[in-house]
C-alpha cells in the first residue's frame, strides 16, 4: 500500500496514493510510459505505484488488485491490443469506487473520438505526451482536494523538452531486469509523415541528454540488464547519437547482450556500417520499416524513401553483418493492389532478411488517415485494431485471404524452422503467387490459423508442398527436417 501523503503535500484532507498501470501484450514486456510517468511526479514520486498485468488477466481481478492500495488516483495507458479489458476493467471502476479518479493515457485514449462509449467512465484523458501534464494535474489534486475545473476532460498535452525529463529507467526492478525486456528511449518523434502512423504529427525529432542516457545505460547493464529494445522510430537519423550508443553497447559486449533498434531503411552512413560489422552474432536486431516498394503508393501515403538505397542497405547489411534483419511490410495501403504487394513481397524476400513481419494496414485514431473518411473504398474494422476489410482493390474475401498469408508466413516464413522451404521459395518466379498457394490450401484443409502444434505443422506443409505446389515427395522431405527444425533457434525479440 502506497505510504500516506505529508500534511506538507496538502492543503485539504485527501487520502490514497496514485496507482501507475496498464496491461502489457505479455508478461516479458515492460511499460516504458508507466516509468516515465512516475519518475517525472517530482515530489509525488513515491506515493505512486507502477502496477503492470497483461491482457491474459482478468479485469475483476486486476480491479482487486488495485483496489487493495485504496489509491485516489488511477493512470491506465490505453493502446488498441488492451481496448477491450480496460474497458471491462473501467466499467468495474466505475461502479464500485465512482470517487475514484481516474485518469486515461496512451494513444487509444488519447486520441479516440471523444464521444467514444467507454471514455465516460475516466475523469480525465490526456492526449500527447502526458510526463508533465500528468504531474501537474496530480498536485493540483491533492493541494485542492479535487480536481481542476476544465472545460473538458480532454486535456492536449504538448511535447515535453526531452533533455530535461527525468529518466525513468531507476524504475525498472530486479525482476523486470532479470525477466523482462527493458524498453528504452533515446529519441522521439520521426521525419516522416505516413499517413497510417501516429509518429505523422511527431516532428521534429527530440532527443534525450546523451551523457546522462548512457549513464542510466551503464546502471542498468551493472544491475543485470541484457536484453534492450528501443522504441526511437529513427533511431539512425541521428549519426553522432546512433554512433555513441553503438559505441556503448560494442564496448560492453558480453554473453547474453542483445539490442533492438528502429532503423530508417535508406539511410545508413559509413559511421555506422563500421560499428555495426562488429557485432557479434545474435546481440543487435535491425527493425526495419519498409512498408511498400511501390512508388505510387508511397506518393499517396506521403511517405519518402529512396527505394533503391533501402535494399543496397538491406543487401549490404545481409553480406557484411551478423546483425538480425526483422523487415516490416504493410498490405492494404491506400490504392495498392494485390499484385503491386506481391512483387513488394517478392522484392523483399530476395534481400533475405532474417524475418518479414507481413502486417495489415489499421485505422488508428490520431493518424492523417483516421481523418480521411472511406479514402479508397477503405472500410476498417469498428473495433480494434481497426485493421482493413476492404478496399477498391482488394473485397473482403481477398482480404481475408491476405489476412492468413500473414499469419502463416509468420508461423512457417519467419519461425526460423522451414529455412529449406524459404530458400526454395526464393526461386519461384513468385514467391508471393507460392506462398498464397499454400496458405489458401492450409486454411482449406484445417480451417484455422492459431493453436497449431508445431509436429502437426510440419505434417501439413510437407503435404502442402506435395498436395498444392505439386512438389516431389522426395524433394519435400530433403527441404523439410522436422528434426533440424524442431531444434532451430527461437526468432529474436519475440
Amino acid at each position: 500500500m502506497n505510504p500516506p501523503l505529508p500534511d506538507s503535500l496538502l492543503s485539504t484532507p485527501v487520502s490514497g496514493g496514485i496507482i501507475l498501470t496498464t496491461l502489457n501484450a505479455r508478461y516479458r514486456h515492460a511499460a516504458l510510459g508507466l516509468r516515465c510517468l512516475k519518475a517525472n511526479l517530482a515530489e509525488l514520486a513515491p506515493y505512486a505505484t507502477i502496477m503492470e498485468f497483461d491482457i491474459h488477466h482478468r479485469p475483476l481481478d486486476i480491479a482487486e488488485a488495485l483496489l487493495q492500495h485504496r489509491p485516489a488516483i488511477i493512470g491506465i495507458g490505453v493502446y488498441v491490443w488492451n481496448l477491450e479489458p480496460v474497458t471491462h476493467l473501467l466499467a468495474i471502476l466505475n461502479s464500485i469506487v465512482p470517487e475514484t479518479i481516474v485518469v486515461l493515457g496512451g494513444p487509444e485514449a488519447g486520441y479516440a473520438p471523444e464521444d467514444a462509449s467507454w471514455h465516460a467512465a475516466a475523469d480525465i484523458i490526456i492526449t500527447g505526451e502526458g510526463e508533465w501534464v500528468f504531474r501537474d494535474l496530480c498536485r493540483e489534486f491533492y493541494a485542492k482536494g479535487g480536481l481542476p475545473r476544465l472545460q473538458s476532460r480532454r486535456i492536449i498535452a504538448p511535447p515535453v523538452d526531452l533533455s530535461r525529463v527525468v529518466l525513468p529507467y531507476s524504475f525498472y526492478d530486479a525482476e523486470d531486469v532479470k525477466h523482462r525486456f527493458t524498453y528504452v528511449e533515446a529519441s522521439r518523434g520521426c521525419p516522416h509523415g505516413c499517413s497510417f502512423c501516429l509518429s505523422a504529427h511527431d516532428a521534429p525529432v527530440r532527443t534525450v541528454d546523451m551523457p546522462a542516457f548512457l549513464a542510466a545505460m551503464g546502471d542498468l547493464l551493472h544491475r543485470g540488464a541484457r536484453q534492450f529494445k528501443f522504441v526511437d522510430r529513427t533511431f539512425n537519423l541521428n549519426t553522432a547519437h546512433a554512433t555513441a550508443i553503438l559505441d556503448f553497447f560494442l564496448e560492453r559486449m558480453c554473453p547474453g547482450l542483445f539490442v533492438h533498434f528502429e532503423m530508417i531503411p535508406d539511410r545508413l552512413p559509413q559511421p555506422l556500417k563500421d560499428r555495426l560489422v562488429a557485432f557479434p552474432q545474435g546481440s543487435i536486431q535491425l527493425e526495419i520499416g519498409l512498408q511498400t516498394f511501390d512508388p505510387p503508393t508511397r506518393e499517396r501515403i506521403h511517405r519518402r524513401q529512396d527505394d533503391d538505397a533501402a535494399e543496397r542497405n538491406l543487401s549490404w547489411l545481409r553480406t557484411h553483418t551478423r546483425v538480425h534483419l526483422h523487415a516490416d511490410l504493410i498490405l492494404g495501403l491506400p490504392g495498392e493492389s494485390v499484385t503491386r504487394m506481391g512483387a513488394g513481397f517478392d522484392r523483399l524476400l530476395q534481400l533475405g532478411p532474417h524475418e518479414i513481419q507481413v502486417g495489415i494496414l489499421k485505422r488508428l485514431h490520431g493518424t492523417p488517415l483516421a481523418r480521411s473518411d472511406r479514402v479508397r473504398g477503405m472500410v476498417f474494422n469498428p473495433v480494434a485494431p481497426y485493421d482493413l476489410l476492404a478496399s477498391d482493390q482488394i473485397d473482403f474475401p481477398t482480404m481475408q485471404r491476405l489476412r492468413r498469408f500473414a499469419r502463416y508466413w509468420d508461423l512457417i516464413g519467419n519461425s526460423g524452422r522451414f529455412p529449406g522451404f524459404v530458400a526454395w521459395l526464393g526461386t519461384q518466379a513468385s514467391p508471393f503467387a507460392s506462398f498464397m498457394t499454400l496458405s489458401d490450401w492450409l486454411f482449406a484443409t484445417i480451417r484455422q490459423t492459431h493453436e497449431i502444434a508445431q509436429a502437426r505443422l510440419f505434417k501439413l506443409v510437407h503435404q502442402g508442398l506435395v498436395e498444392a505446389l505439386m512438389l516431389d515427395p522426395l524433394q519435400v522431405r530433403q527441404m523439410i527436417d522436422p528434426e533440424g527444425g524442431a531444434t532451430s533457434k527461437k526468432k529474436m525479440g519475440a
